[in-house]
């Protein structure tokens, strides 16, 4: 598909075809599993099954969403790998395109999504840890004490399996 010209209605430029349409239904399913906004997994469907990289302004038409939304999901997408900038003869735009490889999104995501929320919850922990050492009723802070602990060891768990994760994927 071609860079949308200055001169193109709307109107001019072709619906989604039936796989587009797909394909962009299996990232939006994806990416809500993950939490991240529904514009991401459409962005990076598009670029997926689009033979040709596209503009922001491609984006907001073919996809109907806001500039603002289409370059916020093209920003995260970059952070997180899945998306690469491409140069096009005679275009001063830029276009993008979705990057194929699984180790760089799986990784990507660790980096920019998993990481973060592992380390907060460390802090977090400590804090609940406090708290529940205050707790005057004696069975309630057995509780909350079994519970702070079980959320220490998913935390360790998790610190230990990401560089794992991340090695097999050859980040």
């Amino acid at each position: 598909m071609p860079p949308l010209r200055e001169e193109e209605d709307i109107r001019d430029f072709p619906m989604l075809g039936p796989v587009e349409t797909q394909v962009i239904q299996f990232f939006v399913d994806g990416v809500k599993v993950l939490g991240l906004p529904r514009s991401i997994g459409e962005i990076y469907g598009l670029l997926f099954i689009s033979p040709q990289p596209l503009a922001l302004d491609d984006l907001v038409v073919r996809l109907g969403i806001s500039k603002g939304s289409a370059s916020q999901g093209l920003r995260a997408l970059r952070e997180l790998g899945a998306v690469r900038e491409i140069e096009v003869e005679n275009s001063r735009r830029v276009h993008f395109q979705a990057d194929m490889e699984l180790k760089r999104l799986v990784g990507g995501f660790i980096r920019e999504q998993v990481r973060p929320h592992l380390e907060s919850g460390t802090s977090k922990v400590q804090l609940l840890e406090g708290l529940a050492s205050q707790e005057p009723d004696g069975e309630r802070r057995e509780f909350y004490d079994a519970r702070v602990t079980q959320l220490k060891h998913w935390i360790g768990r998790g610190k230990f399996v990401l560089p794992l994760l991340q090695k097999v994927l050859g980040q």
